[in-house]
């Protein structure tokens, strides 16, 4: 299947150099607190996955969906993760997960209701819902730039 060029605008590298170097360090933050509470490395995969779909970061679904298969999720999982809600195949606390990062995501017509708030924290420790949120917040940042300057695209192997 022929690929299609995205032209990019603009360079992350020649245009926003220092910018692409804090998301960077902005993203080893997020890890680290991950990393500090013990957090799944499926679900964070999953995570990222479902926000770059809402997004729309086909570089982002792409890189994090071979990720997730790499940190031993299934294919059948992943496939059913744009209709999560209505899948049988995660438990509890992923939804819990997945549906405050649906609400963080699209913060702008949830505002993130107390109820949101209360799902995620009757399943995540407080600092575990803060390392969610780092991630969640991380991927948003990095789908912003990558749908807003096209700078990453898919591989096609």
């Amino acid at each position: 299947m022929p690929s299609t060029q995205i032209p990019v605008r603009p360079d992350v590298d020649a245009h926003m150099g220092s910018f692409g170097k804090a998301m960077n360090h902005l993203d080893n933050a997020a890890t680290r607190e991950l990393d500090r509470v013990d957090f799944d490395a499926r679900l964070r995969e999953l995570v990222r996955i479902r926000t770059s779909q809402l997004n729309g970061c086909s570089y982002c679904v792409d890189v994090h969906t071979r990720d997730a298969l790499d940190a031993g999720e299934s294919a059948q999982r992943i496939f059913a993760l744009p209709v999560w809600a209505e899948s049988a195949f995660f438990t509890e606390r992923e939804r819990a997960a997945l549906s405050f990062t649906e609400s963080v995501t699209r913060l702008a017509n949830t505002h993130v209701p107390d109820a949101d708030y209360a799902l995620v924290a009757a399943y995540f420790d407080p600092d575990e819902v803060g390392a969610l949120l780092a991630l969640i917040v991380t991927i948003n940042a990095w789908n912003a730039m990558g749908v807003a300057t096209r700078a990453w695209t898919p591989n096609d192997d």
